[in-house]
């Protein structure tokens, strides 16, 4: 059993960063979801395996519900949460589900070479969509987190590194959203 909750969480400085980050990429948000090569299964798929990293409770079950109604099968679904994605990815999704994975493992301290190989891959924009795409449910994902940080901190399992100032400021702000979510992300 843990002495303390061990998931991903913001801190205030990470968090103005990737808002400022995604406000200013607005734009560039909008052409990544309509990318052709990507398209909405593909990038469910991206978003599942981030989710599966991060173990963000929120977004597993909004993006499981999402996988499947872009007609992603249970299986499938499954096994993108359980990282084991090579069966069911085609040749085209398993190197930006591989970044994907790699981004979140290292907590975004990415390999300068797989960037490479994902830009040399993919092309410099749709990598660069990919990488984008990764980054925002990077923020939902640490989003969840830090909203649950707070409730564990309350049963006594504090977030390490973490600031009971900014996380109460930041479940207050989150928890008209977030709390009619919980009922339906227990885990079975």
């Amino acid at each position: 059993m843990h002495k303390n909750f061990d998931k991903k969480i913001f801190t205030f400085r990470l968090l103005l960063n990737d808002l400022a980050f995604l406000i200013s990429n607005t734009g560039n948000i909008s052409a990544a979801m309509h990318n052709k090569q990507i398209g909405k299964v593909f990038m469910e798929k991206i978003m599942s395996v981030v989710t599966a990293v991060n173990d963000c409770r929120y977004c597993t079950w909004y993006h499981a519900k999402q996988a499947a109604a872009s007609g992603i099968s249970e299986k499938e679904i499954k096994n993108m949460l359980n990282l084991q994605f090579h069966s069911d990815a085609s040749d085209f999704e398993v190197p930006a589900l591989l970044y994907a994975q790699h981004y979140a493992e290292t907590n975004r301290n990415v390999d300068k070479e797989m960037t490479k190989k994902l830009i040399d891959f993919y092309g410099e924009k749709t990598a660069k969509h990919i990488i984008l795409m990764i980054r925002m449910i990077f923020f939902g994902n640490l989003s969840g987190n830090t909203f649950d940080a707070f409730i564990s901190r309350l049963k006594g399992k504090k977030a390490e590194n973490s600031n009971i100032i900014f996380e109460a400021v930041f479940f207050l702000l989150n928890a008209p959203f977030m709390l009619p979510l919980i009922p339906f992300t227990k885990k079975n």
